[in-house]
């Protein structure tokens, strides 16, 4: 998972949390996940079970949207496409 991404998901969880004046512990019973994995999404860490960040963002009000951008994988073949292009 992109640092930048995860960084921001802890800064907004922990951020609306606070604002709703739960601990960590409210918000895992609430959301029926442990104090231990509301702790891993506030600290950013990369590697969370979807369905439960799901149930933490749900309970707190908020959504995970996706967008359309251009992919690793697309970037990737680009920058070779280039670079055999100018060997040429």
């Amino acid at each position: 998972m992109d640092k930048h991404f995860t960084d921001f998901l802890a800064g907004e969880v922990r951020s609306r949390r606070t604002a709703l004046g739960l601990t960590q512990r409210d918000l895992a019973d609430m959301a029926g996940v442990s104090e231990r994995f509301v702790r891993f999404v506030e600290q950013g860490k990369p590697s969370i079970q979807l369905d439960s960040l799901v149930a933490v963002l749900d309970t707190l009000g908020l959504e995970l949207h996706l967008t359309t951008r251009t992919s690793h994988a697309a970037r990737t073949r680009a920058g070779a496409g280039r670079a055999e292009g100018a060997t040429s």
